[in-house]
């Protein structure tokens, strides 16, 4: 067993494949429109989907925004180096909401940034063995 993907619902596909292909570098790996179901389906990720998890995108035409509530935590994405990466995602244009930097009780080094519809996105920096 292994996971496939996270789902979450935008406001904006257009909006928001710019920010996870453009601003994080990440891949549209397929698209799907339902016009009968008047949604949208799109699935992006670093890699391919045969090599670990990607997230779908689901924009339902008809809902332009969503309430993020709060039981939902965040994505968390593996970077080389998270201070380079945050500067990489400002210059693109992203926000950045937490700098790079150790964790408050530990070590690891981790950033938070935010996409177009409000979701989380941790950070964390590849610990050299």
């Amino acid at each position: 067993m292994r996971i496939l993907h996270t789902m979450i619902r935008v406001g904006d596909l257009d909006r928001s494949l710019a920010f996870y292909t453009d601003v994080l570098g990440m891949r549209l790996l397929r698209r799907k429109e339902y016009p009968e179901g008047r949604f949208t389906l799109a699935f992006v990720g670093p890699g391919e989907e045969s090599e670990g998890a990607v997230l779908e995108l689901t924009h339902n035409w008809d809902t332009p925004s969503y309430d993020l509530g709060n039981a939902f935590g965040h994505i968390a994405l593996d970077v080389d180096n998270a201070y380079t990466a945050c500067e990489q995602i400002k210059a693109r244009g992203g926000k950045v909401t937490r700098e790079a930097g150790p964790m408050k009780h530990g070590t690891t080094v981790i950033a938070f940034v935010e996409d177009p519809d409000g979701y989380k996105i941790e950070l964390i920096q590849n610990r050299v063995p």
